[in-house]
């Protein structure tokens, strides 16, 4: 045996020195040369007021410098079919390693997509249905909707022995898709009533499709084609005049001696209008399709997207459709039921897959939910999925507030997810502003100390206690907690709901008061989203702000998404006697460089494209001559580089005085957005930022009643008081306001708590307590009382 005779102890191996990432000179976006050194193999939080800078640094600088340096590994073939991603605006990255972005970004809306295929839940399924579905009807295809059956005939040339030989092959692919509406459970129906005045004859305009005039191509082509007489009304067309009008095959005319092709208006329609996102259309063509549009739940296969074969196969009486319309924690259960050796490690994969669902609180769910209905908590859970079960360690996983949309019930179970992924060694960045979570960070980041501009330093960095004891915002806020108000307003009236039976509600019954601030909470999946959206109807009093993502590119900003720039463009206009034209840059007063962008964007192909500031107009974005132009000794550049509190004095008196653009940046300050400025783009804008902004454009609506969907979402905890000091505002001008809401702060505030549950899915739907915030903490009887009371301290 060999003794060792030292007994110091080795010295570390230089591979064990990289313990932690490094960020020097970070520059992106607001960030102020920061420097900052992160723990491998821990839990870090960033926090900080929105717009602060957090996502800058971690998901712009460190996350998106891992995934561009992970692409560089490919081949230059395999770049040119990945994102192109620059390099971070940063002086030195070390101690990098392999990034997972797990962020809020809405699932593709895609009618197909749904929670089954996005998660390979339905991939494993359709195997299992082949190997154990009786009749047995072929392979996993015949089970998927996006397959559809299809067969062909003919000859074929083969080469044998020399000589060139013709045999007659057939084939056929057993899909799974229903032929009716194609795999996507619902049809539509267009009501021809709305494409035309069948009273009038073409030549008296019957048409009523947008851009459908007979003055143009359309006139020529329906004039010449020889189909039908468009000088007769159209009540009075043939059956064949009618189909020919409606639904003819594209045929090639001649007009005037120009060789065109006419096709049927049903098919043209459908192909430039319908089979686009309604989102995407101009408004008066959006206005036309919902009007035209009527759409139905598939007859011939009850909505389930499948064939009559897919369905027909079942495993101990169950099909494939009735499994992806069970709720998953049932459908665990069935899985964990059956009992064949032939595909054990199928039902072991599957049902793992099955129970991440239920561990990370999404149990309620279906397979078959189309994945464009999940809110951006979900979805970001949902993406969460694949990573639970995954033996990769030494792995950086990066989360953007990830307990979005989520009960104080089931945070604990979103931090136990949390801190099991660091326990596998790796290292976890999580973007949070909930406490609960911030408190169980092993070390914690706070930018500030403000937002915009006033942010991008790092105000603090250290341990939990230390952000406590510190003077920075957040340390200051952290053991903040609401009390419950002592007297509450008085109803001025209700909203009536009566047997409520959308998704999940089993036939509920409430009254909403009106004139007061209601809150409406309770687990995630208890059916608060199907009460408030599903069951208030849409009239014009009714103002509904969503979590929907603000659609706008990098030309878009504050000013042009409010309509500020219009009162902006026309103030310009009067005090120097030109057109309001002029002072727009996507329009006459562009600058003919850069084309009004402010930047060139040179195309490197597989290398990221760069984007260099225009020399010509020096990212001004608008021609010289126009800025000649000023308004209140300020030129249309400088306005828009403007902050919202400083142009808010700027239009309020003197020569510059536009009482329509200080009622927007005044409600732009109310909201807590007073540090953007009104050229931002709409891109660098962080998720709360954009809810907020949405939030202002709706104040100028005339509603009485203002509903809201988690408004506390990426919101600060020193933001929070100012949300509820805008709450306020709103229900002491008169307004009825509705919050879904599960801050505990927002909570306490309400005047009138609705509390649904018991649990989630085929668990909740009911309602489980209606009053007072103060009823509600004495009393303790639900989840939401239980977590509230300790909130409060009661």
């Amino acid at each position: 045996m060999t003794k060792r005779t030292d007994t110091q102890s080795p010295a570390p191996h230089v591979a064990d020195s990289h313990e932690l990432i490094r960020v020097h000179g970070a520059r992106e976006n607001n960030l102020k040369d920061i420097t900052v050194e992160i723990p491998k193999r821990r839990l870090t939080v960033f926090t900080g007021v929105s717009g602060s800078g957090k996502s800058s640094l971690v998901f712009d600088t460190i996350a998106a410098e891992s995934q561009r340096l992970i692409n560089e590994t490919y081949s230059t073939f395999v770049q040119g079919f990945m994102p192109t991603l620059a390099r971070p605006d940063v002086d030195v990255l070390e101690g990098l390693t392999t990034a997972i972005i797990v962020d809020q970004q809405r699932m593709g809306s895609d009618p197909r997509s749904t929670v089954g295929t996005a998660t390979d839940a339905n991939a494993m399924l359709r195997i299992l249905f082949s190997r154990l579905g009786q009749p047995h009807i072929g392979s996993s295809r015949a089970f998927s909707f996006n397959i559809p059956s299809i067969s062909g005939a003919g000859a074929v040339t083969v080469e044998r022995g020399g000589k060139t030989v013709k045999e007659r092959r057939s084939f056929s692919i057993t899909g799974g898709m229903c032929p009716r509406c194609e795999g996507r459970g619902a049809v539509t129906d267009i009501d021809l009533t709305q494409l035309y005045d069948d009273s009038k004859s073409l030549s008296e305009g019957a048409l009523t499709i947008p851009g459908y005039s007979m003055d143009g191509w359309y006139g020529r082509i329906f004039k010449g084609c020889g189909f039908f007489d468009p000088d007769k009304p159209i009540r009075r067309f043939t059956k064949k005049e009618l189909h020919d009008l409606l639904y003819k095959e594209p045929t090639k005319i001649k007009v005037e001696g120009i060789n065109l092709t006419y096709e049927g208006l049903i098919p043209k329609i459908q192909k430039s209008m319908l089979s686009k996102d309604v989102d995407s259309l101009q408004p008066h063509i959006r206005a036309f399709v919902e009007r035209a549009m009527t759409f139905t739940t598939c007859p011939d296969c009850d909505g389930t997207r499948l064939s009559e074969g897919a369905r027909s196969s079942k495993i101990e009486g169950i099909s494939i459709a009735d499994a992806c319309t069970m709720q998953i924690s049932d459908l665990a259960a069935w899985v964990r039921g059956l009992d064949e050796p032939s595909v054990k490690p199928l039902l072991t994969a599957l049902g793992e897959t099955l129970d991440s669902f239920v561990q990370i609180g999404l149990g309620y769910l279906s397979l078959d939910r189309p994945s464009g209905t999940l809110s951006g908590g979900e979805a970001q859970r949902v993406k969460m999925i694949r990573h639970l079960g995954s033996s990769l360690t030494d792995v950086t996983y990066v989360f953007d507030e990830p307990t979005t949309g989520l009960h104080p019930h089931d945070i604990q179970r979103m931090n136990d997810l949390l801190l099991s992924l660091r326990d596998k060694g790796n290292t976890v960045l999580v973007v949070e502003h909930k406490p609960e979570v911030i408190a169980i960070a092993d070390h914690v980041v706070d930018l500030g100390p403000g937002a915009g501009t006033a942010g991008g330093t790092v105000c603090f960095e250290g341990t939990v206690e230390g952000l406590r004891a510190g003077g920075t915002v957040t340390g200051r806020h952290f053991d903040d907690r609401a009390a419950v108000k002592d007297t509450v307003r008085a109803a001025t009236g209700t909203l009536r709901i009566r047997g409520a039976r959308a998704n999940n509600l089993q036939d509920v019954d409430v009254d909403i008061p009106l004139g007061v601030l209601t809150v409406i909470t309770g687990v995630a999946g208890s059916g608060k989203s199907s009460l408030v959206h599903g069951s208030i109807p849409a009239t014009e009093g009714v103002v509904s702000v969503d979590q929907g993502a603000i659609r706008g590119s990098r030309r878009s900003n504050p000013a042009t998404y409010t309509g500020l720039l219009d009162p902006i463009r026309k103030a310009f206009a009067k005090a120097n006697g030109v057109k309001p034209a002029l002072f727009s840059a996507n329009s006459e007063g562009a600058c003919p460089t850069c084309k009004g962008a402010g930047v060139i964007y040179t195309d490197l192909a597989i290398m990221a494209g760069i984007a260099t500031t225009c020399e010509e107009c020096e990212g001004r974005r608008f021609d010289a001559s126009v800025l000649e132009y000023r308004l209140g000794d300020r030129d249309i550049s400088e306005v828009l580089a403007m902050p919202v509190t400083e142009a808010a004095e700027f239009f309020a008196d003197g020569e510059a005085r536009t009482p329509a653009a200080h009622r927007i940046l005044g409600r732009l300050a109310d909201v807590g957005l007073g540090y953007l400025t009104l050229g931002q783009p709409l891109t660098t804008l962080s998720g709360g930022e954009r809810q907020r902004l949405k939030l202002a454009t709706h104040m100028a609506e005339k509603g009485g009643v203002y509903v809201l969907d988690e408004p506390t979402t990426g919101l600060h905890l020193a933001d929070v008081e100012q949300l509820l000091g805008l709450l306020d505002r709103l229900v002491d001008s008169g307004k009825s306001v509705i919050v879904i809401e599960h801050h505990q702060a927002v909570m306490a505030h309400a005047d009138w708590i609705i509390d649904l549950g018991p649990g989630a899915g085929h668990d909740g739907g009911r309602i489980v307590f209606e009053g007072s915030p103060a009823d509600l903490v004495a009393a303790r009887s639900t989840l939401t009382g239980e977590h509230l009371a300790a909130y409060v301290g009661a």
